[in-house]
This record gives C-alpha cells, structure tokens and sequence, in this order.
C-alpha cells in the first residue's frame, strides 16, 4: 500500500522506525511514562466492554496492544513504521496472541482503505502519535464509518499549551516553553537525530470535528500536575512531592483549564447512533 501522508513518509516515519530497536527498553524504568500508561489504560478500559473489538493507531512495538490482548480484547493495532510493527509481531508470536492481535502497515490518514473495510468497537490512540500529522481532521473524518453503533474513541493528544513547558520561560529556556505555539504551520521535534514536525490540537478541535457524528464523555489532563516524563529523575529525587502532584492531579484532572493544559489529554467520545 502506498503511505500517501508527506509527514509519515518523511521524518515522523524515519525517526520511529530508528527508534524501535530501542524503544521498549528506553522508557522501560521512567516512571512518568509508567505512570501514564496506567493512567491511559485505566481511562479507555472504563469504557469497554468484554466484546470489544479495537482499532488502535500508531501502535508501536505493541505495549498496548498486548497489554489489551491479554485482557480479553481483540486488537487490530496500526502504524505507519514497518520496524515497529516488526517487533509487535514479534511479541505477538511469543505470547501464542495471534488469535486476539492483528497488524496492518497504514497511515492513519489512510484509513478509509483499511484492510476488510470492516467496523471496530473502540478506536484507541495514546501517546500523541496523532500530533505527527497535520490534517487530524481527516483522520477524525473517518473515525464514524470504522466503528460500530455507539462505538468509542479514546485519543491521547499533545495540546498547544503545556503549563510545565511554559514554566520553563523563567528558567531563560524559551525555545522548550514556547515550542508548542506555532501549532499551525508545526513545530520542529526530533527522535533518533532525524527531525520532523508535530502540531499541537486543542480538544475543541477534536470536539467540533465529531459533533456530528459523536457525544464527549470525558475530557481529562495528562501531566498537568504530574511532570512530563522527560523529567524522569523527578519521582526518585523528590519522592513525597511526587505523591503529591499525583493525588493534585487526581483531584483535578477533569476540572478546566487542568483537563486541557497537561502535557497530554485524554479524551473519549461515544458514536450517536
């Protein structure tokens, strides 16, 4: 299949499929990362079903698409990195889960073609891998015709504004704090020594384009009180502060302008009919 997205063809694409032979053991031990994970997880399981069938996007080497597996859900995990899908597979096979996890190489901009033109339960993306495009209201687009009578959408998305990045602005580091403002015409990343462009959407956004078709449920900050996870020595340096900012985050993670300035959100809509 032809990946058609000028992104995911260039850098976005080169710089994950580099990073997959290392990418399990690269977050393995940061707690932040853990700590969202559970966070993502416990937030899209609340919604499921023991029938459910999902759609996951940008999948990766698969960390939740096992970990759903293993749960009793079947999974079709995606994405754009062959490399990535590699190692899934490859976990996949050593579990004996290849009943319950199947894989497709596609962009998500693609997926109007996706393979058996078949219709999901869930639709589940974590980690901001939707930041690497820039034509999301088209990957929204396509969301209703994938998915069964009420299905479910769970999207982890990067926001334009991140209250810890921006704290960074007093630290005289102002490329970190403002990186995330030239959401329109993207912003530099690198992973891997490649750079490419992510774009930051704000929950309206994601809302406006599935009104039609689709009813919020819940809108929740990731890491607004909680660091980012690229401040990994945070929970070992400052342990009891780290409790801390877990039970704050707790407490307001669904309350405005929390639930939209974290270094992520969670948002989940329900289709109307």
């Amino acid at each position: 299949m032809a990946l058609n997205t000028t992104i995911e063809n260039g850098g976005a694409k080169t710089a994950f499929s580099k990073q997959s032979v290392i990418f399990d053991d690269l977050y393995a031990n940061n707690i932040i990362v853990n700590y969202k994970r559970d966070r993502t997880r416990l937030h899209f399981e609340s919604y499921l079903t023991n029938k459910h069938t999902i759609l996951e996007l940008n999948a990766g080497t698969g960390q939740d698409a096992i970990y759903f597996s293993q749960k009793g859900y079947r999974v079709h995990a995606t994405d754009v990195s062959e490399d990535m899908l590699t190692k899934l597979r490859q976990k996949v096979e050593a579990l004996d889960l290849s009943d319950a996890v199947s894989c497709e190489q596609i962009s998500f901009t693609d997926l109007k073609t996706i393979s058996g033109q078949r219709r999901f339960d869930s639709i589940f993306s974590n980690f901001g891998g939707l930041n690497c495009t820039p034509e999301l209201d088209k990957v929204l687009d396509s969301f209703a015709n994938l998915l069964e009578p009420k299905g479910i959408v769970t999207l982890v998305i990067m926001p334009p504004f991140c209250l810890w990045e921006f704290l960074n602005l007093f630290r005289g580091r102002i490329k970190l704090a403002l990186r995330r403002f030239n959401a329109k015409n993207g912003s530099k990343a690198h992973i891997e020594g490649v750079h490419f462009f992510c774009w930051y959407y704000k929950p309206a956004f994601v809302i406006k384009h599935l009104e039609k078709d689709f009813n919020l449920l819940s809108l929740e900050g990731l890491c607004t009180v909680v660091p980012p996870s690229y401040m990994e020595k945070f929970p070992v340096k400052f342990p009891r502060l780290w409790q801390l900012t877990k039970r704050l985050e707790e407490k307001v993670k669904k309350k405005f302008p929390f639930n939209q300035t974290g270094d992520y959100y969670i948002i989940t809509l329900q289709k109307k009919y």
